[in-house]
């Protein structure tokens, strides 16, 4: 080979050489550098998934050996579809470029330190079907540009810092769970997603009654926890009307009376209920006993008064019956006593009489007598 050629095929390697080289990071490179470089290193340990990502390959490479071992799945077309990290402890804030990762389908960032607000640019991940940020402390209000997610199935923020809800949460249309547990919201739910089947909003400060502009169109929600907050008045008729509900707990409330349906729904699959807690008065509903499959039922920690129904003890499905800490007098229906019955849970801590003490629904002694007289104006009737 003449020595003019050589020198033609050693500037052709070096050019070949400098445009490899040269190659511009993908979007998605961009966007994970970023969301790294907002973490504090200190944070990152090297046996983590960050710690693995030091940028020398493409992430959506293979084999990812001893780059990007973990934390990423990508699509055949090399874009990224999911980012979830390990709980390692990470500390700081998600870069809003997070919003180049446009083909995510999952992110979730759950139990670690991550603070600051949830970035808007959320909003620009058309394809996002799942958010995970649970167990950290973000903190503010969600931003309402993400209530444009129309392909959100899951939110979980539960367990941060969050203040507040935007008024257009409704509009998220596709979404099915939304738990915003253990946060710091205040006042009243806003209109929730028309498709939700599980909302959870336990233990933040929410006050007020429970609106029906809230709930209204929610035909397929099964699960509502708004346990351990500030709501007070009445729970009406409306909300057990709701066709798909299966579980309630609004536990550790200020609720001061609960209403009934008189007229319930053959095909309701209601099954659990839990009103302790609370400041519910008058007689215990009746009506409890009507839902066809009611299997759990706690008004334990109110101001119920007067006897308990009978058909409480006739309903075959109720298996967990909870009703101590009232002021509940008379003598329970012998029905809960029978050798047939397999009803567990505390009738104590009431004015009953004859509460036998062989039976584990009585273990827990009843309120003296000097107490039930002040209750009932004089002595209890039985």
């Amino acid at each position: 080979m003449s020595k003019s050629r050589t020198s033609v095929f050693f500037f052709l390697f070096l050019f070949s050489l400098s445009s490899v080289q040269s190659t511009p990071p993908s979007s998605d490179t961009i966007a994970l550098q970023a969301v790294k470089a907002a973490i504090k290193p200190s944070s990152i340990p090297s046996y983590s998934c960050l710690g693995t990502w030091n940028f020398t390959t493409d992430p959506c490479s293979v084999p990812r050996v001893t780059h990007f071992t973990c934390g990423l799945s990508c699509s055949s077309g090399n874009r990224v579809t999911e980012l979830t990290l390990d709980p390692a402890g990470y500390t700081g804030t998600l870069s809003p470029l997070i919003s180049k990762l446009t083909q995510l389908v999952t992110l979730d960032l759950q139990n670690n330190n991550f603070y600051g607000p949830i970035p808007s640019s959320l909003s620009s991940l058309p394809n996002l079907k799942n958010l995970v940020l649970r167990l950290n402390s973000f903190s503010g209000s969600v931003p309402p540009s993400l209530t444009s997610l129309k392909s959100l199935l899951s939110l979980d923020i539960s367990h941060n810092l969050i203040s507040g809800l935007p008024n257009s949460m409704n509009e998220l249309t596709s979404l099915r769970r939304l738990d915003l547990s253990y946060n710091k919201l205040t006042g009243s739910l806003p209109k929730l997603p028309p498709n939700l089947l599980e909302l959870a909003a336990k233990a933040n400060s929410l006050s007020g009654s429970l609106l029906k502009s809230s709930f209204y169109g929610l035909n397929q929600l099964e699960v509502v926890e708004l346990s351990e907050n500030s709501l007070f008045g009445t729970i009406e008729t409306w909300f057990f009307q709701l066709p798909s509900l299966q579980q309630i707990d609004m536990a550790n409330n200020s609720f001061t009376l609960v209403k009934i349906p008189k007229v319930v729904d053959l095909n309701s699959d209601l099954v659990a209920v839990d009103l302790g807690f609370n400041k519910i008065e008058g007689y215990l509903p009746v009506n409890f006993a009507i839902f066809p499959r009611l299997s759990s039922l706690s008004l334990r920690y109110n101001k119920f008064r007067g006897p308990i129904p009978l058909q409480y003890s006739k309903k075959a499905t109720l298996k967990r019956l909870y009703l101590d800490g009232n002021f509940l007098n008379g003598s329970p229906p012998v029905g809960f006593f029978g050798r047939e019955t397999s009803v567990t849970g505390s009738l104590g801590d009431n004015c009953l009489q004859k509460c036998p003490i062989s039976s584990q629904l009585c273990l827990k002694s009843q309120k003296s007598t000097s107490i039930c007289q002040q209750a009932y104006g004089g002595k209890p009737k039985s």
